[in-house]
């Protein structure tokens, strides 16, 4: 595979497709197969063989003529590509039912991602671990805690009034990116990239699709 230089900006959309890319050809090694094609990754895990040649051309010239991508090295630097081929270390605001869960889930803890610990104010579960062991933490020890792990990512599983507050605490730890599942958007934050993750969004979206579904049913007349 030739490699070139990144294009100084890339989509959201393209990386989004990339991610689902990746996550096909980790599916595809597990299973041992060597080489896939452009058509064959789109037929069975619906992408769209065409886009996937060009998000790839923006990186550099892949696949084989008439072999196909091999699986493994397409999946490194794709990793590459993405910044998973070093650990990106990760903890969680707010130790509740949801950031516990999110603390333990196995999509927070693979590929190069780890959470590293829990924080929270409530005394009551400063001290304690999650299910998996993960430790919850005095908030107020996150700065020194950024500053020992070099944490790079902060979720917000807080309540939607902390979290303007929280974002704070994590800018000034040095942390350089937050995933906000909190029920709220969080703004733009100088220097940090934020992303916000509003499940009722997802939820309200579906209602609609389910309201306006061509087989739902048709209320009786008179």
């Amino acid at each position: 595979m030739q490699q070139k230089e990144p294009p100084d900006s890339v989509s959201e959309a393209t990386t989004h497709r990339l991610s689902l890319l990746l996550r096909s050809l980790r599916i595809l090694e597990e299973e041992g197969v060597g080489t896939v094609s452009s058509q064959q990754l789109a037929e069975r895990f619906g992408l769209n063989a065409a886009q996937i040649r060009k998000d790839l051309a923006q990186f550099g010239e892949f696949g084989v003529r008439g072999v196909g991508y091999r699986v493994r090295e397409l999946k490194e630097r794709l990793n590459a590509v993405m910044g998973l081929d070093r650990p990106r270390t990760m903890v969680v605001l707010g130790a509740g039912h949801l950031g516990q869960a999110l603390a333990d889930s196995k999509n927070f803890n693979s590929d190069g991602f780890r959470v590293v610990a829990l924080f929270d104010n409530d005394r009551r579960k400063i001290g304690g671990r999650s299910r998996t062991g993960v430790p919850i933490r005095d908030v107020a020890e996150l700065p020194a805690a950024a500053r020992e792990q070099t944490i790079e990512i902060g979720v917000l599983a807080v309540p939607a009034e902390a979290v303007p507050s929280a974002a704070v605490v994590l800018r000034n730890a040095g942390v350089k990116a937050i995933l906000n599942f909190a029920p709220i958007t969080l703004a733009p934050v100088p220097g940090l990239e934020v992303k916000n993750v509003d499940l009722t969004l997802f939820l309200e979206n579906l209602s609609y699709r389910l309201a306006t579904s061509s087989d739902r049913p048709r209320p009786k007349r008179g």
